[in-house]
């Protein structure tokens, strides 16, 4: 998803302007350095707008919104990425013709793929975590049907849940819960693979 960051900095403001400027691409936006974010499978955009659909129906009714990936997330000062679907249930977020931007997102969710796997995981993370607006990251496999969420509580990112087949995934910052199979739902992703046999 995202390739080699631009040889020179750039400030946010130039970044916007890129970011307006730019029809057919997406740039993430770390500490100065702009990276672009590439395209996934068919299977891993089917997930994505599944999951955006399954939360739009759960939470129909409260203040909350659920945005695709056209819309980047500020996570600081300094970084904004594009994740293939966040939550804000703030009312600064509501939805307006020109903001381009999430500034107080609450669960953040990434469709996983082999380029974007590690990066996910680990220094991805890593900013997430540090957005103290974040209270729930969720982890969507797409070579199989399993989901990781992690979630914020006074002492850390001290809780941790798998879910596989026949689960129901709680999200406990939103109040909501749905079954895994809806994230899958005309995906063509295995409901296990033997790779996949005891893990998440």
């Amino acid at each position: 998803m995202v390739a080699q960051p631009s040889r020179q900095t750039m400030s946010v403001d130039e970044w916007r302007e890129l970011e307006r400027a730019s029809c057919d691409a997406k740039h993430e936006y770390i500490d100065g350095q702009v990276y672009l974010t590439a395209g996934g499978s068919r299977s891993h955009g089917r997930i994505s707008s599944n999951t955006v659909r399954t939360l739009e129906d759960v939470l129909l009714g409260t203040p909350c919104n659920v945005y695709n990936s056209d819309v980047s997330v500020r996570l600081s000062k300094t970084r904004y990425t594009y994740p293939d679907v966040s939550v804000t249930c703030d009312e600064r977020d509501q939805p307006t013709p020109d903001e381009t931007e999430v500034q107080f997102p609450r669960v953040i969710v990434e469709v996983l793929s082999d380029s974007t796997e590690a990066y996910d995981r680990g220094r991805k993370f890593g900013y997430y975590r540090a957005c103290l607006t974040i209270e729930e990251y969720v982890l969507v496999a797409s070579k199989y049907q399993a989901v990781e969420v992690y979630t914020r509580t006074p002492q850390g990112w001290t809780v941790y849940h798998a879910y596989g087949l026949g689960d129901e995934i709680e999200l406990v910052s939103i109040g909501v819960r749905f079954p895994l199979a809806a994230l899958y739902k005309n995906a063509a992703v295995p409901e296990m693979t033997d790779a996949s046999e005891g893990e998440v």
